[in-house]
């Protein structure tokens, strides 16, 4: 059953109730438009689409469609507690498929991960047991509940904590604050790009944040200045940096609160019941320190892509999934994710991780973020160029002066050639990733000029 619903109380109850009689949710984010719609419900037999009532218009024809009006929420809620739940439907097993989520589709057509029942319960467990949540704790869903990290670092850690999970449309800074402040959150989990906006945009001395205990993120790192400010202005808050996918049920990784400044560079330890390799281009197992493609395993790692044998074959191999991540395991079991193995740019046989520089130029005083993106070069095969968001409120830096800044804390040869420099924000998916292939096509259509000197501004 598709799931073409945004952020509100119907899609839990909604979820909950497909689930429990044994159904399969097919989550999709309300920001899809016709074709991806019609492709997702077709490729997973869809047999009914619970939608937005204002999606209409990219329904496909072939599908029946039942409308979610938002109508008295309470009033909805308070004849379901007076259900007598006396239908009797056949208990789920633990194996049983429970979702279907579709991934961001960045490589291609998106593919269905499979997510059991237990795995749910697992990474529920997971969350609460790591971050110490219990009865008492509030959570802030602002991240899309169509997304895995929605259903499973909220709903399900808070299910298992039997806390509270508080539900808010979309994200806007100070609303957000706003919300926390009035429902005394305790814990939500955003992309760094939030937290640096609430920096940006909010006076944090005006709310009352003392509960906010848990702040995990994911999705991207978080550079070190932003972990800075955030401690100097909200010193009760513990950083969580979360390492997962769609095809992990969430996070695999999570690191323990006091080492988020000083290793910010790792996105933590295995969590419990998870096990990583890396393996080099050949296939063979590599030790500490070495870097390679990271692969997982656990309970809650897809067994594979619903009916799509050719991609689970390719991807999944004795219960290891290949992520697709260039990191690393280092000797004390800290796990390190340096960068896409497809956005690694080869300079002339030197490589460079694009989450380096990325993280170097977001330290800069006027960018809120950055992404690099090779550039075809006849003699070295690739160059660097960056994007650069600049906040509405700063002027756009000359690109010169980036190339300094960068210079003076890496290698030449990772210092970006050329720049698109503006105050517009970086293309992202649902999950809160940044779009290299949408940067990619801006960058073909930008005027030809130089290799060394192609700069653009808005």
């Amino acid at each position: 059953m598709a799931m073409l619903l945004g952020n509100r109380p119907e899609f839990v109850i909604a979820l909950y109730a497909i689930t429990r009689l044994g159904a399969v949710a097919v989550p999709v984010g309300i920001r899809e438009q016709a074709p991806g719609l019609a492709y997702i419900t077709r490729q997973s037999g869809a047999r009914l689409i619970l939608h937005e009532p204002s999606l209409t218009d990219i329904l496909p024809p072939d599908v029946p469609a039942l409308a979610m009006e938002c109508g008295d929420t309470r009033k909805n809620l308070d004849s379901l507690a007076q259900a007598d739940g006396s239908a009797d439907f056949e208990c789920p097993k633990d194996d049983d498929t429970a979702l279907i989520m579709y991934t961001s589709g960045t490589t291609g057509q998106p593919k269905g991960a499979l997510v059991a029942h237990v795995a749910l319960v697992h990474v529920g467990a997971i969350y609460a047991m790591c971050m110490d949540l219990d009865a008492a704790d509030r959570s802030v869903c602002v991240v899309p509940l169509s997304h895995i990290t929605g259903i499973t670092a909220t709903l399900c850690a808070m299910a298992f904590a039997r806390g509270c999970s508080i539900i808010i449309p979309q994200f806007e800074a100070e609303h957000f604050v706003r919300t926390a402040e009035c429902e005394a959150m305790t814990h939500t989990l955003l992309v760094p790009a939030m937290y640096k906006l609430i920096l940006d945009r909010v006076n944090l001395a005006s709310y009352d944040l003392s509960r906010w205990r848990i702040g995990a993120f994911g999705g991207a790192p978080m550079p070190v200045p932003t972990i800075v400010e955030l401690k100097r202005k909200l010193p009760a808050l513990d950083l969580m940096n979360c390492y997962g996918a769609t095809e992990t049920c969430g996070a695999v990784t999570i690191m323990p609160a006091e080492h988020a400044e000083h290793r910010s560079g790792s996105v933590g330890f295995p969590v419990p019941g998870t096990s990583f390799r890396v393996i080099g281009e050949g296939g063979e197992e590599l030790g500490p320190d070495q870097e390679g493609e990271l692969c997982i395993a656990g309970p809650t790692v897809a067994p594979g892509y619903w009916g799509n044998p050719d991609a689970t074959a390719a991807s999944f191999d004795q219960g290891y999934w290949q992520s697709g991540d260039l990191g690393k395991v280092d000797e004390d079991g800290f796990v390190y994710v340096l960068d896409r193995l497809k956005d690694m740019i080869n300079r002339g046989g030197y490589k460079i991780f694009t989450a380096e520089v990325e993280s170097v130029l977001a330290e800069h005083p006027s960018v809120t973020e950055a992404a690099l993106i090779a550039k075809p070069c006849p003699v070295l095969g690739e160059r660097v160029h960056a994007f650069v968001s600049v906040p509405l409120s700063a002027s756009c830096p000359e690109s010169r002066e980036l190339q300094e800044f960068c210079a003076a804390r890496m290698a030449d040869y990772k210092v970006p050639e050329s720049f698109t420099i503006g105050h517009d924000p970086l293309p992202r998916n649902l999950n809160g990733k940044i779009l290299k292939k949408e940067l990619r096509k801006i960058f073909e259509a930008l005027p030809s000029a130089p290799a060394n000197d192609r700069t653009a501004r808005e």
